[in-house]
């Protein structure tokens, strides 16, 4: 089976096609039906293992009994597959579930509930259909293999507009989960997943210290994903399925709209995964959910405040999170990470090099590694700088784990590094260096330490580059005001 070359094929088939606009809705064309194809045959293996199963999802409209061209010239196709689809949509958004319908049914409704079909031609949809069907998911074998096929849809989402943002890359998520260690009987949850890549790392962890029929039992129940936009949310249950977890608890919705203040030891995980979105802001109303001197308008501000009331006693966290959360000096975000350093452990900040997200973003970002274990003593930070040989990480050549392995060893034996210097007369920097919180409060909890000596060598978009000077104009203006201050402090001590 060649990867590049099926994806391609289907690409040729849907340029053709009038109603398709970009990769975005390439994507959600092909997964909705890799979904339906993909529930097809694990309702094939339902069928076998429990006596009672019954498919919610009327008997016309299961993919059997419609996509399978048998060669006998009964295949719908043309104005008859363009007028069935329109049907199938109408009868998959109107499913009625209740409380006795279980998580496997209630997943189809949610799943088709804003979704859309692009395409127009009928012919075409056939076409397309007829390639899905040289897989066969019903053979355990293929359907793993299959997750390359699927990892490649997701990487292509870097490349397609805004939809980039759903993206982390596995590199990442697998370094964070290997830093975090999730063990079987442990909950793990991300509050805006996204196509679920953490919690397949996740998964992909854990499933190495399975023993028996029990812990996959255990492990097909421990996980939990909230995302709020309808593709990104197809992508993850559908890639959840491939990786046979049938029960795992993904809600379309926003974490935001519930108040951290009802939250209960059951709404609590032992492990949190998160690259939540940054940038965003969120509307008066979601902000009333929060604590008055935790809440502004900033996303993934008030993730970090959601994970303060979900993160069970001695859980763990690894997140992603950009530098304008370490160098703001607003109050809000001082409050957040006084909170954090108080009620939390946090013990590592990575930094990474700004085209880690490439091509989607050069904004630069960090890694916050924390537990509810006791509160802050001190935190180590690490600058991880690019490998030999490249000046930035790309498409062509996206960071890769291996990459990871100098921030792997420094972990595993940590010490400080300073910086060598070309000039005597430079300020010393540090690639490593531990400070103690009393450090960390003179400096006005400025988590931004062991930055980046030589900024990196990136061509950006023009948006990109008007995002970074606004940043770092940020950051400039808000160490002018606390220098401005210092002086004030000091002329008033002189008088």
């Amino acid at each position: 089976m060649n990867i590049s070359t099926m994806i391609k094929r289907l690409q040729d088939i849907m340029r053709q096609d009038a109603g398709i606009n970009g990769d975005a809705q390439r994507i959600e064309q092909i997964v909705w039906m890799l979904f339906l194809k993909l529930y097809d045959a694990k309702e094939s293996e339902w069928e076998i293992y429990e006596d009672n199963y019954t498919s919610i999802i009327p008997e016309e409209y299961r993919w059997r009994n419609w996509a399978i061209d048998k060669k006998d010239g009964k295949a719908i196709t043309g104005g008859e597959m363009e007028s069935f689809i329109t049907q199938l949509f109408v009868h998959l958004k109107d499913l009625e579930v209740d409380e006795n319908t279980d998580t496997r049914g209630r997943l189809v409704k949610e799943v088709f509930t804003d979704l859309n079909n692009y395409m127009k031609d009928g012919v075409l949809i056939r076409q397309v259909v007829n390639i899905l069907n040289e897989i066969d998911l019903t053979d355990f074998k293929v359907r793993h293999a299959f997750n390359e096929i699927y990892e490649t849809i997701l990487k292509e989402l870097q490349s397609a507009g805004k939809s980039g943002e759903f993206y982390t890359p596995r590199a990442l998520t697998d370094f964070i989960v290997k830093m975090v260690e999730p063990k079987i009987g442990e909950t793990v949850a991300d509050f805006a997943c996204g196509t679920g890549g953490f919690l397949v790392s996740a998964l992909n962890y854990m499933k190495e210290s399975v023993e028996d029929a029990n812990d996959n039992e255990i492990l097909n129940n421990s996980f939990y994903g909230v995302e709020k936009k309808s593709l990104p949310y197809l992508l993850c249950v559908t890639n959840m399925l491939l990786h046979d977890i049938n029960e795992s608890k993904i809600i379309r919705g926003n974490s935001l709209e519930a108040n951290v203040r009802d939250y209960e030891e059951q709404d609590k995980f032992d492990v949190i995964l998160m690259n939540p979105p940054y940038g965003g802001t969120e509307k008066k109303a979601i902000q009333q959910n929060f604590p008055a001197d935790l809440r502004n308008s900033e996303t993934a501000d008030l993730f970090m405040v959601e994970i303060f009331y979900r993160l069970k006693h001695n859980g763990r966290v690894g997140i992603v999170l950009p530098d304008g959360f370490l160098f703001g000096n607003d109050n809000t975000k001082i409050a957040i990470k006084k909170k954090l350093i108080e009620e939390c452990n946090l013990h590592t900040i990575i930094r990474l090099p700004g085209s880690i997200f490439a091509p989607y973003t050069s904004i630069a970002t960090n890694l916050l590694f924390f537990d509810k274990t006791k509160k802050t003593d001190e935190i180590w930070f690490y600058r991880m700088d690019m490998p030999d040989g490249y000046k930035a990480f790309s498409k062509t050549k996206p960071v890769e784990l291996k990459h990871l392995q100098p921030v792997i060893d420094w972990w595993n034996n940590r010490e400080e590094i300073k910086d060598i210097k070309e000039d005597e007369s430079l300020t010393e920097t540090w690639k490593s260096k531990k400070f103690i919180v009393s450090e960390i409060e003179k400096l006005n909890y400025n988590l931004d330490q062991c930055g980046f000596p030589v900024k990196e060598e990136v061509i950006l978009s023009p948006k990109e580059t008007m995002d970074n000077f606004i940043e770092k104009r940020e950051k400039l203006e808000k160490e002018l005001d606390i220098k401005l201050q210092e002086i004030i402090k000091l002329i008033g001590d002189i008088k």
